[in-house]
């Protein structure tokens, strides 16, 4: 999977694509059945929050070697109204839609590098990966 992978995200569909894309990557690049579910895991939270806050965005999954180490990368991007506080909606509990609050801390938990950016009016970009062991 040297190429990389992309799902439009526009209906809850999409999230589903998006996590299965990811999982299958995920096998592809040689990773265990637990960290297959850890990424899919990451993807849902992040592909539901484009569905939720942006209305639509992109889920891209592609493979990254560093160091002589396989890892597999994620980026989310939207062109939604942006976070206002990313240190506020990155604590455990912090909920705008009345869920669990375990979105974004949730999907950083389950990956191995984590970032974001976000600018009111513009949209939203996170970047993850996960390193095979």
């Amino acid at each position: 999977m040297a190429q990389s992978k992309t799902a439009v995200i526009r209906s809850d569909l999409d999230i589903v694509i998006a996590r299965t894309m990811a999982r299958d990557s995920a096998k592809a690049l040689g990773f265990g059945a637990i960290d297959q579910a850890r990424i899919a895991t990451a993807v849902s939270e992040l592909a539901r929050n484009i569905f939720l806050y942006a209305g639509t965005g992109n889920v891209t999954v592609k493979e990254v070697e560093r160091n002589n180490r396989k890892g597999i990368e994620i980026i989310c991007e939207d062109q939604g109204p942006g976070i206002a506080n990313i240190d506020l909606v990155m604590q455990d509990g912090y909920s705008t839609s009345r869920g669990m609050g375990m979105g974004l801390p949730g999907a950083k938990r389950l990956m191995d590098e984590f970032s974001i950016r976000s600018q009111e009016g513009i949209g939203t970009t996170v970047i993850c990966r996960k390193w095979r062991t």
